[in-house]
């Protein structure tokens, strides 16, 4: 307790630490709650809940509340537009990609930099499509483990009878199936970085046997009885509220403790719309490098409509939209290119000159127009379908798009997966 007590004296209205500082100090706190021995369970969990709403207060702070806090207890001001992010990459700090100037954001990535050279497990949460991936990437890249290996886990695509085995390995002979000794994802991330997402997916029984991996640091094979010791750092992601999972029993609250030493959140994008531009032309270049076209071009009209768009799918979505355009557009993208469900229903047909309006008659320009867009979009469908022998699930893994809207696609083509299946008499037509 007295420890406790100091700690959050040192967090009190006298302190000058910097915002990151205080949520590092918070962290620690919470980590050394965690691990104490002179403390009961039910003690311990009672200061990690008040350690819990503290941070929680603090992460929800708006940038202005910092600002006055910080001036009235003398701390530095608030660096300039632009400071933070400059400042964090001058500390070498390795992001594979672009980042603006949102604060929410910053506070995670500083909090990130903060976390990633121990070995403390991180949850990271957000809304599907906010760059939870790359978050760990980035922790895995900023840390120790750098040159170790990473393995990334989807908790919620492997089958509940398969979930044992695939996280933990098992010996030959163990199952029906098991034709030889197969190492499991924490084997292969020993010493590495072991990422797993959708971790609030996982079924109870799995949360079972991974809170007794982070307790002994062992695992044991299916079908054996010998342990083996593993090393991993654990990062996990979700797009749920594990404390709601947890009120509703599905999700284990001690697993929850374990897993969130270190807890990050990452903002939607359309509370970074500061980034939409700085995306525009990373993934602009990306897309153009990938399909070999020319950069893309976009009319005035389309910018603007890309730039207010709220991006349900967040940066996932944004890079599917860009590739899309980069796909589809010849010289310039305008609104015809983008899909029908977001498309805005008083949209002009991209014509010669962007600002240039035509009326057309039904069959003209516009539907030859859209039609060769539609024809592109099904052929893209198609090639993509025959290289996976019609799996949707790769296909959109490939593509990293929604399944759900990969399907609807599909549905709007009339295109049916299985006529790419492997033996079907479709797909060896298609071929």
């Amino acid at each position: 307790m007295s420890i406790l007590n100091k700690d959050l004296q040192d967090l009190g209205p006298g302190s000058a630490l910097s915002y990151a500082g205080l949520l590092e100090k918070i962290e620690i706190l919470r980590s050394a709650l965690r691990w104490s021995s002179r403390l009961e369970r039910a003690d311990i969990e009672k200061l990690l809940r008040q350690a819990n709403a503290l941070r929680d207060e603090v992460m929800q702070l708006s940038t202005k509340e910092r600002f006055v806090m910080a001036a009235a207890t003398g701390a530095p001001r608030e660096q300039p537009a632009g400071a933070r992010r400059q400042a964090l990459l001058q500390r070498s700090f390795v992001f594979e990609g672009t980042f603006g100037d949102n604060p929410k954001l910053l506070d995670a990535l500083e909090v990130a930099e903060k976390a990633a050279p121990t070995d403390l497990p991180v949850l990271i949460d957000g809304e599907s499509g906010t760059g939870k991936e790359l978050m760990a990437k980035v922790i895995h890249a900023n840390g120790s483990r750098s040159d170790r290996p990473y393995i990334s886990v989807n908790c919620g695509a492997i089958p509940e009878n398969l979930l044992e085995s695939e996280l933990f390995g098992h010996k030959k002979g163990a199952f029906t199936g098991a034709a030889n000794d197969r190492k499991g994802k924490f084997e292969s991330a020993h010493r590495g970085t072991i990422f797993l997402d959708e971790i609030g997916e996982l079924p109870l029984p799995g949360q079972v046997k991974l809170l007794r991996v982070l307790q002994s640091h062992e695992i044991q094979r299916v079908g054996s009885d010998e342990t083996i010791s593993v090393d991993t750092r654990i990062v996990a992601a979700t797009n749920k509220n594990l404390r709601q999972l947890i009120e509703q029993g599905t999700f284990r609250e001690d697993l929850f403790y374990r897993l969130s030493v270190i807890h990050v959140t990452l903002p939607p994008l359309r509370e970074r719309k500061d980034e939409i531009p700085l995306l525009f032309a990373y993934f602009g270049a990306e897309a153009a490098e990938n399909l070999k076209r020319q950069p893309l071009r976009m009319t005035p009209r389309l910018r603007d409509f890309l730039l207010s768009y709220r991006y349900p799918g967040n940066i996932r979505e944004l890079r599917n939209l860009i590739y899309r355009l980069s796909c589809l557009a010849g010289d310039t993208a305008d609104l015809a290119h983008l899909p029908e469900d977001i498309r805005p229903r008083s949209a002009p047909v991209a014509a010669g000159k962007e600002d240039e309006r035509i009326n057309v008659s039904p069959g003209g320009l516009a539907d030859a127009k859209r039609a060769a867009s539609d024809e592109a979009e099904r052929a893209f469908l198609e090639r993509g379908l025959r290289e996976v022998g019609g799996t949707v699930a790769e296909l959109a893994r490939r593509c990293e798009m929604n399944r759900p809207y990969l399907q609807m696609l599909l549905k709007k083509h009339g295109i049916r997966s299985r006529d790419f299946r492997v033996g079907s008499s479709a797909g060896n037509a298609a071929r």
